[in-house]
């Protein structure tokens, strides 16, 4: 598939799977005409990444991780080299930070949103007496 195709099933822009490429993040057949043809599999991996790079994990770091998560429960610990593990549980704690910022903004966006519904009703209520 083109570039075209695999930004739109992987809802990625091209521009982002380019940068990939260049990172060494993805890696494309060249056709002879020059061309690039992405495989199947790079819909995900596309995916990935960018879930990644959304999570704040910097993409040297995505780099690294990449091979082991393409087969978590195939990893052998001795084959893990202590920097990366280390890399690895600051990346992982860094996540749990965000995620529970993220959950207490949801949580007060909830509040907003039911205190505000709970208001319209009681406008709608009024004027309809």
């Amino acid at each position: 598939m083109r570039i075209g195709e695999l930004a739109k099933l992987s809802n990625t822009p091209t521009r982002s799977l380019r940068y990939y490429e260049e990172q060494g993040l993805i890696v494309p057949r060249r056709l002879d005409n020059g061309y690039r043809e992405y495989d199947p599999h790079l819909i995900d991996r596309a995916v990935q990444i960018r879930g990644l790079i959304d999570s704040g994990v910097p993409t040297r770091i995505i780099a690294l991780i990449l091979p082991c998560l393409d087969k978590p429960r195939g990893i052998v610990p001795e084959d893990i080299e202590p920097e990366l593990l280390t890399i690895l549980r600051q990346e992982r704690d860094k996540m749990s930070h965000r995620i529970d910022f993220l959950t207490r903004n949801r949580d007060s966006i909830a509040v907003y949103i039911d205190a505000a519904d709970a208001a319209l009703e009681r406008r709608t209520a009024g004027s309809a007496a």
